[in-house]
């Protein structure tokens, strides 16, 4: 809306207020690590930059392991993989960017599961009204018992 201000937490996307949690699983879809909370206003490239990029870059340049990420972390560099998006017109994508965007997509579903486990084991994540400030470490206080309850070191 232009001229108004829009509040630092309120998302576009979601049409609510809200916070953004970035999350690095295992392969196997166990979660691994979580970031601060972020503003809902922040983009998911944004809010993955500094904290996560760096890890992805040495890993995909030293371990030669690559990572997948969804359509909002296109762009982020060297051995992220992002789905390909559709034309600004409307057009439909080539066979061989909807067969790219199909394997991705299937492995993707596991990483996804992480934030499945976290949610699924601590209710309130479902729905959290706490402060912002206290969200993140709230998440990782999940995180942490998750590790523990499953006998998965950090």
């Amino acid at each position: 809306m232009k001229g108004k201000t829009i509040d630092l937490w309120y998302s576009g996307k979601a049409g609510e207020h809200g916070g953004l949690i970035q999350a690095l699983c295992a392969p196997d879809g166990f979660p691994l690590w979580v970031s601060d909370v972020e503003p809902g206003s922040v983009h998911d490239i944004t809010a993955a930059r500094e904290p996560v990029l760096g890890v992805l870059y040495w890993a995909a340049a030293h371990l030669d392991l690559p990572t997948l990420a969804d359509a909002g972390c296109d762009g982020a560099g060297i051995g992220v993989h992002t789905p390909v998006e559709h034309p600004a017109d409307g057009g439909g994508l080539h066979a061989d960017n909807r067969t790219y965007n199909a394997l991705p997509r299937g492995l993707r579903a596991l990483g996804e599961r992480g934030f499945a486990v976290l949610v699924g084991r601590w209710r309130t994540l479902r729905h959290i009204t706490a402060s912002p400030e206290r969200i993140g470490a709230i998440v990782k206080a999940s995180l942490a018992l998750t590790h523990y309850e499953y006998d998965r070191p950090a």
